[in-house]
């Protein structure tokens, strides 16, 4: 008989990797051996994303050659381009993503093959999907075509992409530190959905596929947009008493709070609260901040809850001019790091994975004819 059965497999340990580690007693987040707060303050978001692809930090060259083929990677195709064009302005963001994904494999094959040379692939992908969210949104909200802009950043590009307009030092800072805050998160679902599929030796972008499809789920993606739309629905300081604890008495979750993992305050969420008082001052509008330490106040309180990540992401988009509905997006342009790194990993260590289910329906009925059913 299979063994006790552990709901949505908490605490089930179900591989050994090298690229992340969540301490949730004492709040800490390590990539590849580096605290996730040493990362935030210190590097960039190409810095990480090679230290999750290759298991090391960059030299100075090293970093280099990395930031121009990214930044020669952000064209796409323009068979895909005219493709997303087809789609109507009314499609969800992440069902474009997700299309994009897809189809990049069919139109450059030759970064298909599963294995150790998908890196290619993963740096592409990494590279394409801030235009491909650009090229969409652009054509939705009738704004000027993408250019190329190979001087900015992967965060100032990502700003670029979306608002038409070069970000300042202080904005391009703060989605750099959210990209790295978001680039990965050890086995949540849809980093676990991408490494089954590589597990079947799968390519590269059908792995990217499968999480991009996880992460549209909104138990796993989404909550800073539920975040944002609760704020706007308390409106004002004096309310958010009110509005959290009649939400709480209706048994509603109060998103960006708790977490599988965590047992205290996310560490994701300690740095980018800063960043979002940091961008509100400079802007004037500490609204959001205001609101939210509130809201943690009273959840605290009322229900011994930390704040996570999404508590706090959504007010530094919102500060930006980044729209709702592309937040979920945004995350995937970040965790496509890690998604990939999870890909590789899984091809260098290849095991199909298979768990077992706990069969609880009947095991004994007798075939009936189908004259004889009732």
């Amino acid at each position: 008989m299979p063994g006790e059965v552990q709901r949505g497999l908490q605490d089930v340990v179900a591989l050994e990797s090298r690229i992340c580690f969540i301490d949730g007693q004492q709040g800490r987040l390590i990539y590849r051996g580096y605290d996730i707060r040493e990362l935030a303050e210190r590097s960039t978001f190409e810095e990480v994303a090679y230290l999750l692809w290759y298991g090391r930090l960059p030299t100075t060259s090293q970093l280099g050659e990395l930031q121009q083929r990214l930044a020669s990677l952000r064209t796409i195709p323009p068979e895909l381009a005219r493709q997303l064009d087809a789609l109507p302005a009314s499609a969800e963001p992440m069902d474009v993503l997700r299309t994009a994904v897809s189809a990049l494999a069919v139109f450059e094959p030759g970064e298909t093959s599963a294995g150790p040379s998908s890196i290619g692939g993963a740096q592409r992908l990494t590279a394409a999907l801030p235009t491909v969210l650009g090229a969409f949104h652009r054509r939705r909200s009738n704004r000027p075509l993408l250019r190329d802009r190979p001087e900015l950043s992967h965060a100032a590009y990502l700003i670029y992409a979306l608002l038409d307009r070069e970000p300042t030092e202080l904005e391009a800072r703060a989605v750099d530190v959210a990209l790295i805050l978001h680039a990965d998160h050890e086995l949540n679902a849809s980093t676990f959905a991408a490494r089954i599929t590589a597990s079947t030796l799968s390519d590269l972008y059908s792995a990217v596929t499968s999480a991009v499809g996880t992460l549209k789920g909104p138990l796993h993606g989404g909550a800073n947009e539920r975040v944002m739309e609760m704020l706007d629905e308390i409106g004002s300081l004096d309310r958010v008493e009110e509005v959290v604890k009649a939400k709480l008495a209706r048994h509603e979750r109060i998103m960006g709070f708790g977490h599988r993992v965590y047992k205290v305050e996310d560490p994701r969420a300690t740095i980018l609260r800063a960043w979002s008082r940091r961008l509100g001052e400079a802007k004037g509008d500490l609204r959001y901040c205001r609101l939210l330490e509130k809201v943690v106040e009273v959840v605290h309180r009322e229900k011994g809850l930390y704040p996570n990540l999404d508590l706090y992401s959504g007010s530094v988009y919102s500060l930006l001019g980044v729209p709702h509905d592309l937040f979920t997006p945004v995350f995937a342009a970040s965790r496509v790091v890690g998604w990939t790194a999870h890909v590789l990993e899984e091809y260098d260590d290849l095991r199909l994975i298979r768990p077992t289910a706990a069969y609880v329906g009947p095991t004994d009925l007798a075939y009936v004819p189908i004259a004889s059913r009732t």
